[in-house]
């Protein structure tokens, strides 16, 4: 074939991609367009990546697209517009703490405590990452190894890479999935992942495996999906990653007066601990901040604004934000660990009747505050720390109660 030809024959076959790609899903069968768009689109960029067609090939036999997945977008239509969402998004995030879900972790992370106990200090002293923060991480991802991984992860990244709201993360994450089998680090038949792509007990995305799983059992093989010191030096590595800072705890609950603004919250006000305790705010329980303590950075944590429980938290917290950025889930797990550590009592400030609207009418009250000139870190509809100290400038400067937290009668207000 001379180049001219080839060149023409390269030419048709992409537009005949491009074709198929750009017509309604109804207009062609989205497994032939599926097909056509691993061999045409992902195919080059893996090759050119160094994974093998045996890898490729393997990887993708028998795989057709999971329609059933979440945040999908059919081949040739366009993302729909969110609707107004009728059901209430938002109770208390007391909820988020269940004593029965808090209870599951912080029990199995005491039974598995013991029987790693060897394990845990080892991977302590390399790493400098406490055992109960692991076991509590281990247990809230993947109830200690109990979750089952039901999916194939080349189904579940393919679909999302060729189809999703957010193609260019999963493509990222499929050609580290297929470097994964193509370095020997895992066979295509063990890479099992959860809906969202996830890689094993630990609920690695493929890059995260990449960069953070390691062989701690010393059988020359990394295994996340069986090896359980594996699984919790894996965790301690990620953590180190991002900075956790060896010798100190992820923070502590405190009392906070009144005459210190809600508004302070967030890891961008940090100042000395000594600062806070200048300023009035109390370890619950009547216990002094540690002397080792007091001139180190901490920072307030009030997830509930004015109703509910306040934290002077460390830098770790943060990190743990690292592996989900909820602030709740930070919260859940240095909780958990306490629990495991000292036993099972819960926080000292309760939760209010705070909660039940839907996430589209917080992201109008962050649009609304967004106007004033207010940074409220985006207008997701999530509360987080951005939206709730904004709020609590906004009830100051209009001579309200700062709650920091939003609620029905604010929403109102600002729409």
């Amino acid at each position: 074939m001379t180049a001219f030809l080839r060149t023409m024959t390269f030419a048709l076959v992409a537009a005949l991609t491009a074709l198929l790609l750009a017509a309604p899903a109804s207009a062609a069968k989205i497994d032939d367009q599926f097909r056509a768009w691993l061999q045409n689109d992902l195919w080059p960029e893996a090759t050119a990546k160094g994974i093998s067609r045996q890898t490729f090939d393997a990887a993708f036999d028998g795989i057709k697209p999971n329609l059933k997945l979440p945040d999908l977008v059919m081949p040739g239509e366009k993302p729909k517009t969110p609707q107004k969402q009728h059901q209430a998004e938002f109770g208390s995030p007391g909820a988020y703490f269940a004593e029965k879900t808090v209870r599951a972790v912080t029990a199995g992370g005491r039974a598995r405590e013991a029987a790693n106990a060897k394990t845990l200090a080892a991977i302590e002293k390399r790493y400098g990452v406490p055992g109960e923060i692991l076991l509590a991480i281990w247990g809230r991802e993947t109830g200690f190894g109990a979750a089952k991984m039901p999916y194939n992860a080349f189904e579940v990244l393919g679909t999302k890479a060729f189809m999703s709201t957010k193609k260019d993360f999963f493509r990222t994450e499929l050609l580290a999935a297929l470097e994964i089998v193509q370095r020997g680090l895992a066979p295509v038949g063990a890479m099992k992942s959860s809906w969202a792509g996830a890689l094993g007990q630990p609920q690695f995305m493929p890059t995260s495996f990449l960069k953070h799983a390691v062989d701690f059992d010393g059988d020359g093989r990394v295994d996340i999906w069986n090896s359980t010191p594996d699984v919790l030096a894996s965790i301690a590595n990620y953590l180190v990653h991002y900075g956790w800072v060896r010798g100190r705890g992820w923070g502590v609950e405190v009392t906070v007066p009144d005459s210190v603004s809600c508004s302070l919250e967030g890891p961008d006000q940090g100042k000395k601990i000594s600062e806070w305790a200048g300023m009035g705010i109390k370890r619950v329980g009547g216990k002094p901040f540690p002397a080792s303590e007091l001139q180190a950075e901490g920072f307030l944590l009030m997830p509930a604004g004015r109703s509910g429980p306040a934290f002077i938290a460390t830098p770790n917290f943060y990190v743990l934000k690292e592996y989900n950025t909820s602030d709740l889930y930070a919260l859940f797990i240095g909780h958990g660990a306490d629990r495991i550590a000292h036993g099972d009592q819960n926080f000292s400030g309760s939760w209010g009747p705070v909660g039940d609207l839907h996430r589209s009418d917080i992201a109008a009250l962050q649009r609304a505050l967004q106007a004033k000139g207010y940074d409220v870190g985006g207008s997701d509809g999530l509360p987080g720390f951005k939206t709730r100290r904004s709020i609590g400038k906004w009830q100051t400067k209009n001579g309200q109660a700062a709650t920091c937290f939003p609620d029905a009668g604010l929403v109102g207000r600002l729409k």
